[in-house]
């Protein structure tokens, strides 16, 4: 199938939007994506991206020490020369047991982001995008008056006005 765009190369990125019940579908090439703004990225899978980002990491040594090693998780029982080894945990309560050496593999992972944000199309109209990141805005303030950061509440306040 070719780009629909440029008409020349093989479309390898193959958008389905729905809006308002009715199906549209775009076929692009890479090149043409990206003058888009559709952020291509290939897929790895999770062993690849894990097993990548321990090799560029410090040695188990320089990052756990000794001590922290034979952590295990209470759950599944998988320690964390296991995780090492193997790229793979055990269970979700892993997150919560190996947090401290996991945290710098999602930083890096997620560009600095560890928080999931979702995702919003480039082609999402501008009425759209306003309203969910008012959603989202309201939310953070929520969360600050909830920890009572009311210095931040306030910040969050003023800008939920600016984009009303």
């Amino acid at each position: 199938m070719q780009c629909q765009i440029c008409q020349k190369k093989e479309a390898t990125i193959h958008l389905t939007e729905i809006t308002d019940g009715v199906r549209s579908e775009m076929h692009l090439c890479e090149l043409c994506a990206q003058e888009e703004g559709i952020a291509v990225k290939s897929q790895l899978s999770i062993n690849e991206l894990l097993t990548g980002l321990l090799a560029t990491q410090p040695s188990d040594d320089e990052l756990f020490g000794d001590s922290e090693h034979e952590l295990s998780c209470p759950h599944c029982s998988i320690t964390l020369t296991q995780f090492t080894k193997e790229a793979v945990l055990g269970c979700p309560y892993d997150y919560e047991v190996f947090e401290k050496q996991l945290q710098p593999l999602i930083e890096k992972a997620h560009n600095s982001k560890t928080v999931h944000r979702g995702k919003v199309p480039s082609k999402t109209p501008k009425e759209t995008k306003k309203q969910i990141n008012l959603t989202a805005l309201r939310q953070q303030l929520d969360a600050a008056v909830q920890s009572e950061d009311y210095e931040l509440a306030a910040k969050l306040r003023d800008e939920i006005n600016q984009l009303k």
